[in-house]
């Protein structure tokens, strides 16, 4: 699944996301509505972490709950490379 895909999976992906960030509130979720950019804000400021934090805390999530999306993970890891 892509965050394309996660877009449109939003409702069932919410969930999974409070359980990994407890923090961000239901009108966060709102707003975030599945894109990737947004919830990196959010977990940056609900938690008082680097961007490369929260980005290494996504990523892992990733894995876990979007692993047949390696080719968008792997895209995200090259552009932050070079």
């Amino acid at each position: 699944m892509n965050w394309d895909r996660a877009r449109g999976n939003w409702k069932q992906l919410r969930g999974k996301v409070k359980e990994q960030w407890g923090k961000l509130t239901d009108d966060s979720l709102d707003v975030i509505d599945g894109r990737r950019e947004i919830l990196l804000g959010k977990v940056q400021e609900a938690y008082g972490i680097s961007k490369d934090q929260a980005e290494r805390e996504i990523e892992e999530w990733e894995a876990q709950h979007l692993e047949d999306d390696s080719d968008v993970r792997a895209s995200r890891r090259s552009k932050r490379v070079g």
